[in-house]
């Protein structure tokens, strides 16, 4: 399809350069050369409005279409998400055997996880919509689901939660993504640590891990995209990036606070954004 168009736009600006030159030529010495040249100025523009036109409706009706697919998968995907959740819970009732518990626990998890993206899906196409998303929730409940949910993910690793209760007004999935992604970085760069140490009071959040730590010329490049501080480890240097981005949209004042070898927090301010409680 793009092809085409573009061969469609490059036949359009030849024929249609051609065109302003025999008119420029036949008419430069009948008419004055300023009106002749308001008059080519006014038909560059309109050849201009027409070459736009035809360039940006096969995108907007593929978006279209991409954004319909979406949509009618997410829903799609609804119904088999839900059956599998209510049929673990019915085999969970009557079964005593620990090994098929163990199996039925399994399932469980990863159709958590599948409901999970489903959500970041429909997150994604929230966002593309333009949906204002923010809502009134509490920020150390939240914290609290994303640690339930990474712990079975993490299951070696110690949350030390220490929450003040605290209300706030925001987008709650994206915030969710940026917990997850703050505390999956501390995981992935402490390998010889357990422990993850969550603290929120007078609405500052810090999530601090005790890996490998950063000096003050990875702190600069830490939230650039694709960067990543090991090569080694596993993962596309893209969620630091994303937190950066989900703050700067959000007026959340974001730092961070590292000592090599040692340590790393990452603080969420949240004191400038609207309707804190």
């Amino acid at each position: 399809m793009f092809h085409n168009l573009s061969l469609t736009i490059l036949i359009y600006y030849i024929s249609t350069t051609i065109g302003l030159i025999g008119i420029f030529s036949y008419f430069s010495n009948i008419i004055n050369i300023y009106l002749l040249l308001i008059i080519i100025l006014s038909l560059i523009i309109l050849c201009g409005i027409f070459m736009a036109n035809l360039a940006i409706e096969p995108l907007k009706k593929y978006l279209y279409n991409i954004q319909n697919l979406s949509k009618e998968t997410l829903h799609e995907l609804n119904l088999p998400i839900s059956t599998i959740k209510t049929n673990i819970g019915m085999l969970k009732k009557n079964q005593q055997d620990e090994k098929v518990l163990k199996r039925i626990k399994r399932i469980e998890m990863a159709s958590e996880m599948l409901q999970q993206r489903y959500n970041e899906l429909d997150y994604m196409i929230k966002t593309q919509t333009l949906i204002d998303l923010n809502e009134e929730f509490y920020l150390n409940e939240l914290i609290i689901q994303r640690v339930e949910f990474l712990s079975a993910i993490f299951p070696n690793i110690n949350f030390n939660l220490d929450l003040e209760s605290t209300i706030i007004v925001s987008d709650k999935t994206g915030l969710g993504k940026v917990i997850d992604n703050i505390i999956n970085n501390g995981v992935k760069y402490a390998p010889n640590s357990n422990n993850i140490d969550i603290v929120l009071k007078d609405h500052i959040m810090s999530i601090q891990d005790y890996g490998i730590g950063m000096d003050e010329s990875e702190i600069v490049k830490v939230f650039d995209k694709y960067y990543q501080s090991d090569i080694d480890m596993k993962g596309f240097g893209i969620g630091l990036n994303l937190v950066k981005r989900f703050c700067d949209k959000q007026n959340i004042k974001l730092r961070i606070e590292s000592t090599p070898k040692q340590t790393t927090k990452i603080i969420l301010n949240f004191k400038d954004i609207d309707g804190i409680k």
